[in-house]
């Protein structure tokens, strides 16, 4: 590999030096951005302004780095056509894209296959995509989050306990958990997990939120309790959050990875049904009674027309004749478990406990259960 001749950064040029900074985007910090190779002054400007469309300050050289780091580290590597015979026999990596202007040329194809490419994008058609995949890959967004909404069956079934719950058993695996209220009528999951206190932002700071936000200064603008961020509701009166906004906040939460559990309420409107159709997986609380059942069934063909996955999750103490089966043949839902009745709830909350806070209680138990059975081996996301 030969060594480089310019770097150049945010249109100033650095002779033999090697620029590897993180950017301060409008909304934070982001991870290292890309390695841009090419010696065409106009691909060159429109890259590093996409660059900075995201966030994000780019490594630039003519041709492959001297250095084999500064080529196998980068989150992305944007070869410029004109750079593509520079580069081969350079060390295969993944994240390499093929970037040229103008009309699509079938000899690109044939060039990245030569230099590893996974892609070959166009300028000005792709400046979108291109923008998404940059930002997408300085946050480190390789695997998106699994994100379970909680839904009761009818009033008081006990969604925002389990939603709670499951947040508080994921971030005990280690892995990135936001638990997002999604009720604007439901007291506010900040007052339940004990964070009402702690400073950050809620829904009202993000109602005017429109396109890509950045996952990571979400995260870390948000009020956080025992491991676990959440997302919930100011004490003053907020105005309906436009659905525009739930689908910016929620495709930031799941680019970080991890876990996103989302505390839904029964009546679907905009905001929530874009809510929905961000969910890997629902779960519908429903009580063991019969009122229960036939509420719960007034609201699952909605439901169902919006999750890709829905499941019932049954509460006992049951009315006779049911059980856990019967509720959830009588839905048409599969069984995603039955929660145990959970007499030390109560007494915890007025003594400040969270829900599911004790890892070998009732609730604790079934959650850690449901985790180990949706999440993937292999620790910390």
């Amino acid at each position: 590999m030969q060594g480089p001749t310019t770097s150049r950064t945010g249109g100033a040029e650095h002779e033999g030096a090697e620029h590897e900074g993180a950017a301060h985007g409008g909304e934070g910090v982001r991870g290292p951005g890309p390695l841009i190779v090419t010696e065409d002054v106009a691909l060159l400007d429109d890259l590093l302004r996409l660059c900075a469309a995201a966030g994000v300050e780019p490594q630039v050289h003519h041709r492959v780095p001297e250095r084999r780091a500064s080529w196998t580290d980068p989150p992305l590597v944007l070869v410029g056509e004109d750079a593509a015979a520079r580069c081969r026999g350079a060390t295969r990596r993944p994240g390499v894209a093929l970037v040229g202007r103008g009309q699509d040329d079938p000899a690109a194809w044939r060039l990245a296959v030569e230099i590893g490419a996974d892609s070959v994008l166009r300028l000005p058609g792709a400046e979108s995509l291109l923008v998404d995949r940059i930002a997408d890959a300085a946050e480190g967004a390789d695997r998106t989050a699994l994100t379970v909404g909680v839904v009761g069956g009818r009033g008081g079934a006990g969604a925002s306990t389990l939603a709670c719950g499951l947040a508080l058993a994921a971030a005990r695996t280690g892995r990135r958990t936001l638990l997002v209220d999604g009720d604007p009528l439901g007291g506010g999951l900040d007052v339940l997990l004990g964070a009402e206190r702690e400073k950050g932002r809620r829904w009202g700071d993000f109602a005017a939120s429109k396109g890509r936000l950045a996952g990571g200064a979400l995260e870390e603008s948000l009020p956080a309790a025992r491991g676990v961020r959440v997302l919930s509701w100011g004490r003053e009166p907020t105005g309906a959050v436009p659905p525009e906004a739930v689908r910016s906040v929620l495709a930031a939460a799941r680019r970080r990875g991890g876990v996103v559990v989302v505390d839904l309420p029964r009546a679907v409107d905009e905001a929530g049904a874009e809510a929905l159709a961000q969910l890997d997986l629902g779960l519908l609380v429903v009580p063991g009674e019969l009122r229960a059942v036939a509420a719960a069934h007034r609201i699952t063909g909605t439901l169902s027309m919006i999750v890709r996955d829905l499941r019932a999750v049954v509460r006992g103490p049951y009315a006779a004749g049911l059980d856990e089966r019967w509720i959830a043949e009588a839905l048409r839902l599969p069984l995603a478990g039955e929660l145990p009745y959970d007499p030390g709830i109560v007494p915890d909350q007025e003594a400040g406990t969270p829900p599911g806070a004790e890892p070998r209680g009732p609730l604790g138990r079934f959650c850690a259960a449901f985790w180990d059975r949706a999440l993937p081996a292999g620790g910390a996301a």
